[in-house]
């Protein structure tokens, strides 16, 4: 039987959801809307009574001072002035809410349920034409990707349960390679989303004629995973023919994250460097007991799409880097920084298929806040960065810190380890993820790439860290990575890489029945981790996992064979020698050329400067500087209280600070600094500086709140548009270069980083490309953090001192934005007066 239960506010209270809905209707210009009020809608199947309907209503459904549920179906009236508009979850989307009903049914002793669907039905009062009313389901209400329409409320469905053909009775598929021409390879690699070129198409091809044999559909998903941009990095690993201008001979270079990022930490040779770039974050030493490892990540072209879900799952998937390095890190603290088009963005100049910025910033900021929040993880820094160029292509960054003790650091897989996945269930969300990732966004992005959108579960990440903590301290495993980019083939792929894996596929726990061997395999469905178990402990683990409710299961056995052999209901679906895997990559080279650019003087009218009040009160409402306080309250920063200098400071506590500090243990006041930098508009006028300007931010904020320039580690995230272009890629190498003078000149090494490449938006043949971005985040360690300073002004009658020099430098600055300049100069790092250690120079 299938129950339908309504919940609405009580009449006479606020309903707030319905009143942001209202805002952002009003906010877009549709229509004249007075009201909105918003239904939550479940239905529950299963063998339930009245009297147990009532119960959980009562005791779980409603806050009973300001809400009510009813159970009687009642059709809404629609009118002229009453629009009625209910939007429910695609079939196979998880919604976290559905489970924790199932959870909170079963802990009220109501054992009867079987599956609950949720749904949101809104009422609009005013005056909307049918054509407004069908933008606002579509801008508002919904995302296509994952909701729709319900078409007729009164209808109650047979069965809540998805139903396919069982899985068992499959066949393999095989994909005709060996005799494929050219154009046949690209069109594999075109119609299966492997965001493969030529060159590795015919690698791959290469290989299997070796072995006399085609390629199954899973084996090539898992090379395309391996390979993909997301996953090996394969510009900046690659051979680049770099030239400063069209006709400058080229300068080779043969790995630019050799040259430059990794040159410039390995220079440095800094003694409190643990791990750097070969785990999930990179570790610096803490204290005597402790090191400290931090990630930053990105999750730029899902927030496109699904802003909530993209950004939800990227604070999850970066917590769980943290919780994969070495063998589990605890999580301290988060980091977000966001790059949106302005807010009000006319809806006219979005290019077709792009979410309204509004709409994108809204989402993202929820689900960082979900996340986070619910994970009793503080926030404590962070940054938002608007500009028109970012209107096809958000950009999201998510870090988090973590504390890991000594002799924790390190992991290893053995022969006979037993894989174990814990955690969440797999599904068919997340489907070509990490390749998808690898490519541009188009305006047909919405509906080839819908599968590659996942749905976070805060509450199931919470449990697997729990369980996962408890079972580091009893020793029960010897390696650990997360199921990120490429599901299980990642995971399991880079964990067996030396030894060989053999995996039993139909042992994964899944959400639903009737998924494919080769969806199975890699689904980026959230909040799972693989596990090197060794067989002798395997039972205790598993008694850990089952008391904090969290699924753990034996997928099957790094076996020593140095190959990946998948099986599925007992029929093999995959044999791939690892050694292939990882290192049969054709090395890629690319053509980068860095022209300087024709920048006009900046003009200055003269009224301007005889009255600056104006062009002062221009500049702080500028959506750059105005305040971000209304974001940085929903972020919980005081959860674990370890929170010492907070996001806002001062006597009212609402200035921004410069950099946030929090004790890494409980009961030692030793500290953690943490900061951003970053700025875009430096970056249209050279790249070079804009590294350089955005490391020297970052590091002038830790130094301003006590820190120590001794002890001080950066992570880069490069953000650029698509690397085949020789333009970007050019801007790029000359971005790479100014960070490790930069690093170098401060003696501040990197430890970990990332790239996401081709965030561009291509539409009719028309490309919009992000500008260049990088985002320079920076850790420091803080002796005693009771000698923290915070920016707030302490005391009247203190003198206030401009330390350095202006120089003629107001190019890309928010007051010539507001005249409609970007400037030819931007604010240079001058090193002999920045660095003042002894022994540089």
């Amino acid at each position: 039987m299938i129950w339908r239960v309504e919940v609405k506010q009580k009449d006479g209270t606020i309903d707030p959801i319905g009143k942001s809905v209202a805002r952002d209707i009003t906010d877009l210009g549709l229509g004249e809307v007075s009201e909105v009020r918003v239904v939550s809608v479940f239905l529950l199947e299963g063998q339930i009574s009245l009297e147990e309907i009532k119960r959980i209503g009562d005791e779980l459904l409603v806050d009973p001072i300001v809400e009510q549920y009813s159970f009687d179906l009642k059709l809404p009236l629609q009118s002229a002035s009453h629009h009625v508009v209910e939007i429910a979850y695609n079939p196979g989307v998880m919604d976290p809410v559905e489970i924790s009903t199932i959870k909170g049914i079963c802990d009220l002793g109501i054992m009867g349920i079987t599956a609950v669907r949720t749904a949101k039905q809104y009422h609009i009062l005013g005056k909307i034409s049918a054509k407004e009313l069908e933008i606002i389901t579509s801008r508002v209400l919904m995302n296509k990707l994952i909701q729709h329409v319900v078409q007729d409320p009164s209808h109650v469905p047979a069965t809540l349960t998805i139903t396919a053909p069982l899985a068992s009775k499959f066949d393999v598929m095989i994909i005709d390679l060996l005799g494929a021409n050219d154009k046949k390879l690209m069109e594999i690699s075109k119609s299966g989303q492997l965001y493969l070129n030529l060159d590795e198409m015919k690698a791959v091809q290469a290989h299997f004629k070796k072995e006399n044999r085609n390629p199954t559909d899973v084996e090539l998903e898992t090379v395309a995973q391996t390979w993909s941009e997301h996953c090996r990095h394969k510009t900046f690993r690659g051979v680049i023919r770099y030239r400063e201008g069209k006709n400058a001979r080229p300068q080779i270079i043969r790995s630019l994250f050799k040259t430059t990022i990794a040159a410039a930490t390995l220079k440095l040779n800094k003694k409190w460097c643990v791990s750097v770039f070969h785990d999930n974050a990179g570790v610096i030493t803490f204290d005597k007991d402790y090191n400290v490892c931090f990630k930053v990540e990105t999750h730029n072209h899902p927030s496109a799409l699904e802003p909530f879900g993209g950004a939800n799952t990227g604070v999850g998937g970066v917590i769980r880097d943290t919780l994969g390095t070495g063998l589990a890190a605890k999580p301290l603290c988060n980091t977000d920084i966001f790059c949106f088009a302005p807010p009000d963005t006319p809806l006219s100049s979005l290019p077709s298929g792009t979410l309204h910025p509004q709409r994108v910033m809204k989402g993202v900021v929820a689900g960082v806040r979900d996340y986070g929040n619910k994970m009793g993880i503080p926030t404590v820094n962070g940054a938002i960065v608007f500009d028109e160029h970012f209107v096809g292509n958000p950009l999201v960054f998510c870090g988090n810190i973590g504390l890991i003790p000594k002799g924790k650091e390190t992991k290893r897989v053995h022969k006979g380890d037993l894989i174990v996945a814990v955690g969440g269930r797999t599904g068919r969300d997340g489907i070509h993820g990490a390749t998808f990732s690898s490519g541009e966004l188009t305006g047909e992005s919405q509906t080839i790439s819908s599968g590659a959108v996942q749905i976070g579960n805060p509450i199931e990440e919470k449990k697997v860290q729990d369980a996962l903590l408890k079972a580091r301290e009893a020793d029960l495993y010897s390696a650990i990575t997360d199921c990120g980019a490429g599901g299980f083939s990642s995971a399991v792929g880079e964990m067996g890489e030396k030894t060989g894996a053999r995996v039993e596929l139909d042992r994964a726990p899944l959400k639903y029945q009737g998924l494919k061997y080769h969806e199975i395999w890699i689904s980026e469905s959230q909040e799972r981790m693989v596990m090197s178990v060794p067989p002798q402990k395997i039972e205790a683990l598993l008694k850990i996992f089952a008391d904090e409710n969290v699924e753990a299961s034996v997928l099957g056995e790094f076996d020593g064979s140095g190959r990946l052999q998948l099986f599925f209901h007992g029929q093999q679906v995959a044999d791939l020698d690892m050694s292939f895997i990882h290192d049969g990559l054709p090395r890629i080279t690319k053509e980068a050329v860095y022209h300087k650019p024709v920048l006009k003087q900046e003009k200055i009218p003269k009224a301007a400067v005889k009255d600056l009040t104006e062009s002062l009160c221009m500049a702080l409402s500028h959506y750059n500087v105005a305040s971000k306080e209304s974001i940085i309250r929903i972020y919980d920063h005081e959860v674990q209280g370890t929170s010492v200098i907070k996001p806002l400071v001062g006597p009212d506590t609402d200035g921004p600070s410069d950099a946030a500090v929090i004790r890494g243990r409980l009961d030692s006041n030793r500290g953690i600094a943490v900061s951003n930098g970053i700025n875009v508009r430096f970056g249209m006028i050279d790249p070079w500086g804009m590294a350089v300007s955005c490391i020297d931010e970052a590091i002038r904020q830790i130094i301003a709140v006590g820190g120590s320039l001794e002890r001080i580690a950066l992570l880069d995230n490069f953000c650029w548009g698509n690397p085949d272009k020789p333009d970007r890629l050019g801007s790029m190498v000359r971005c790479a270069q100014g960070c490790y003078k930069a690093a170098v000149a401060f003696g501040t090494p990197f430890i970990s980083g990332k790239d996401s490449l081709y965030n561009e938006y291509t539409l009719k043949g028309k490309s919009i490309a992000i500008p260049g971005t990088i985002l320079i985040s920076a850790i420091g360690i803080i002796d005693d953090v009771e000698k923290c300073v915070t920016m707030d002004l302490k005391k009247a009658g203190n003198s206030i001192y401009m330390i350095g020099t202006t120089f003629d430098e107001l190019g890309g600055s928010v007051y010539l934005e507001n005249l409609q300049q970007l400037g030819s100069h931007a604010p240079q790092v001058n090193f002999k007066t920045a660095v003042r250690i002894p022994g540089w120079s």
